[in-house]
């Protein structure tokens, strides 16, 4: 099952759009969603990473530390 959404977006992004669903020979549509798919996987990845930062029981390791036990 699909939803359809209406979005309004600047003509230079349109053109941008356009063109590269053009060379990919896939819609604008595709390009979209799989742009839409990998901002929701970022912003999830961010929240953990926001989440680590701020849990006081998470301990730190500095680059050093971390180099050292990994023999780099």
């Amino acid at each position: 099952m699909s939803t359809v959404i209406s979005i309004r977006i600047p003509n230079e992004l349109d053109a941008k759009l356009a063109e590269i669903a053009e060379q990919a020979e896939r819609s604008k549509s595709y390009h979209i969603q799989k742009a839409i798919e990998y901002y929701l996987s970022e912003l999830a990845d961010f929240q953990v990473a926001l989440d680590r930062l701020h849990d006081s029981t998470d301990p730190v390791v500095s680059l050093k530390d971390m180099r050292k036990e990994h023999g780099l």
